[in-house]
């Protein structure tokens, strides 16, 4: 076993535990053709892609949407059976189509991305921060009785269900190296050097999975890590890199990149493989970010065209794409208009094919904008179906 990312330690339980070195590795990463090829087009891709977002209709409001999409990405990496469908009846007050756990993971996930941005603006990254979105990840969910917030106080380990200590895949450090390896990983973040901010953000992320430093919730937690490393930094502008649904697409070879970084010490196999998720969950960022500026290119001119571009029309398409599941008071609510003015744009725009109705009533009636659902979930289905 390469010990260049740390080493194994036995234990009196029989058992061996992995005490990881600090970063960054030693010896340094080899900066060969192939990475730094990667790293131009990753930084190429990322910057297209944040220069793109500014001509979005409302960049900050299609953040929601971008952010809820990388929630569902990384609790399904973990198992979560949750779909966009299902967080988005969640928030329209119906009852969601899957378990009410799994949506309240996702949900929490949202919280978390939206506080630690928050806090960014003016505290730096810190173990403190990652305590706070940790608590807020577990609030009310799976987990909540593994010491939300707090690092953990004894051993845990990876392995299947039900397995032991002895059967485990991998055993992070006892929690008192733990606590000391976060230490080390926190002043990694914070030391100013020469390493390019996109592989510092996996160095970051693949530390933190190995260290794991709490009883739940850690993959999470480090694939937040990167987004709020990038932010931080000034890589990306707003939360909008939705790496979890590379990771999720390839999560076998996703384990075995980290594994071998602990048993072979390919920091740099590790680091190509995220900048390779960077510029593919780039690019297709972009092609959705087009579809999305195309739809509504395109309901306008179909408003326009048809005469029934009123100052409502116009406004109902730009909150369709806030609130894509919307009802008539919704609409009374927001517009500050009458019911039957509002029952007449949601007439036109179900005749004309926009949004259609997904509760089957004749009153109380819910509508969907399922082109938009559309795009922005590709990728998170979990079964056939949808609106």
């Amino acid at each position: 076993m390469n010990d260049r990312a740390g080493y194994l330690v036995e234990q009196s339980g029989k058992y061996r535990v992995f005490i990881p070195k600090p970063l960054p590795p030693e010896p340094p990463l080899t900066m060969d053709d192939e990475l730094i090829d990667l790293l131009s087009r990753a930084n190429l891709s990322i910057a297209r892609f944040d220069g793109l977002t500014a001509n979005l209709p409302n960049r900050d409001l299609f953040v929601a949407m971008f952010v809820k999409k990388e929630a569902l990405m990384s609790s399904q990496i973990e198992g979560t059976q949750a779909s966009l469908e299902g967080v988005l009846e969640f928030e329209a007050d119906m009852t969601p189509r899957d378990n009410i756990d799994d949506i309240v993971e996702v949900v929490n996930y949202v919280k978390a991305m939206n506080y630690g941005i928050e806090r960014l603006k003016e505290f730096p990254m810190s173990l403190r921060l990652i305590r706070e979105i940790h608590e807020i990840l577990l609030q009310g969910a799976r987990g909540r009785d593994k010491n939300p917030g707090e690092f953990r106080t004894s051993q845990n380990w990876i392995g299947p269900r039900g397995a032991t200590l002895r059967d485990a895949f991998y055993i992070p450090p006892p929690h008192i190296e733990a606590k000391e390896a976060m230490g080390e990983l926190e002043k990694f973040i914070h030391k100013e050097d020469s390493t390019p901010d996109l592989i510092k953000a996996a160095l970051i992320h693949s530390q933190f999975e190995t260290i794991h430093p709490f009883l739940d919730g850690n993959g999470r937690v480090g694939r937040l890590l990167i987004i709020f490393y990038l932010v931080w930094r000034g890589v990306i502008s707003q939360p909008l890199l939705y790496l979890s649904y590379f990771l999720k697409m390839n999560q076998g070879e996703y384990y075995e990149k980290l594994t071998k970084i602990r048993t072979n010490g390919d920091f740099e196999g590790w680091i190509k493989f995220v900048l390779k998720g960077i510029i593919e969950t780039s690019t297709e960022q972009v092609k959705t970010a087009n579809e999305i500026i195309a739809l509504r290119e395109d309901l306008l001119k179909k408003l326009y065209r048809e005469a029934n571009g009123s100052i409502y029309s116009v406004r109902l398409v730009d909150l369709l794409f806030v609130k894509p599941i919307i009802s008539t008071n919704d609409i009374v609510e927001e517009f500050s208009i009458t019911k039957e003015t509002a029952n007449q744009l949601i007439r036109k725009f179900e005749a004309d094919g926009i949004i259609k109705e997904i509760t089957g009533k004749k009153r109380y009636m819910i509508f969907v904008f399922s082109k938009y659902v559309e795009i922005i979930g590709k990728g998170t289905q979990i079964s056939e179906g949808g609106f």
